[in-house]
């Protein structure tokens, strides 16, 4: 394990707050960052103790601004076979660790997300957003393509028309044109975003774990199936969790009208 203070974690009642600590560069990750990163998610993902995690940035004015542009620089005159080596086998690990996540994450979009940084957003389940911030896939503004899961991620959420608009312009969009859109789940004044992310987080956190974390792989799952596959593949995580002190319990309480005590069984 390394050590870095630009990017750690910490656990506080079952949620983990992943922190990009750079907001004098508008917390724009390195290399050494995204080592860091992925060993954090290996290790959150193992972590009993942790049942959903949030990304944020530091300060009030950047989520991520993505990749650190002195890093970009320094790579021009490079092979593009070692170009291409480089995402996949060092900056994709992020989004290979946060596809093998069957726990909620949950991005708090603090401040301005472009690029790369957009699409980590984009990793994430879920997507809160401070009122001002503004976020834009800007790689065309400097002739690239989105290297790290745009293309991919975008359409998935807002459609393919929406998406293509943001990718060839660049251009930004506000808080409250990325929730009409879908880009993001809830919009928030900055005082209060990380209070609200973190409250809706614990409510998961707390929740009947193995019924959220199948629900999850389920909705994703689904996506790449045809429907008689995937009720297939419903049927047994249904019986699953069928078996689950969870499941009981939600049973009792409804029957009783009182409140689940859910213990993550």
């Amino acid at each position: 394990m390394c050590f870095n203070k630009e990017i750690d974690y910490t656990v506080t009642d079952k949620v983990a707050i992943i922190t990009l600590n750079r907001p004098e560069h508008r917390n724009a990750f390195t290399d050494s960052m995204i080592i860091r990163w992925v060993e954090i998610l290996r290790e959150l993902r193992n972590d009993p103790e942790v049942n959903v995690i949030v990304l944020t940035g530091a300060g009030d004015q950047a989520f991520c601004s993505g990749g650190d542009l002195h890093t970009l620089t320094e790579s021009l005159h490079r092979e593009a076979l070692d170009r291409k080596h480089e995402l996949w086998e060092h900056i994709h690990q992020v989004a290979f660790e946060m596809d093998r996540m069957d726990k909620p994450t949950i991005a708090a979009i603090n401040g301005v997300a472009v690029g790369a940084g957009l699409d980590m957003a984009l990793l994430c389940d879920l997507r809160f957003m401070a009122e001002s911030s503004r976020v834009s896939e800007g790689y065309v503004k400097i002739g690239l393509v989105p290297g790290d899961g745009g293309a991919y991620l975008l359409p998935r959420v807002i459609g393919t028309s929406k998406a293509l608009e943001m990718l060839w312009t660049g251009d930004f969009y506000s808080a409250k044109e990325c929730f009409d859109m879908g880009l993001v789940n809830r919009v928030y004044p900055q005082d209060m975003l990380m209070d609200e992310t973190l409250n809706f987080a614990k409510k998961l956190a707390n929740g009947p774990t193995a019924a959220i974390r199948m629900i999850k792989r389920a909705v994703y799952q689904s996506e790449r199936l045809d429907l008689r596959t995937a009720l297939d593949l419903i049927s047994s995580h249904f019986a699953i969790i069928r078996a689950t002190e969870d499941h009981r319990e939600g049973i009792s309480a409804m029957l009783q009208k009182r409140k689940p005590n859910f213990t993550g069984k």
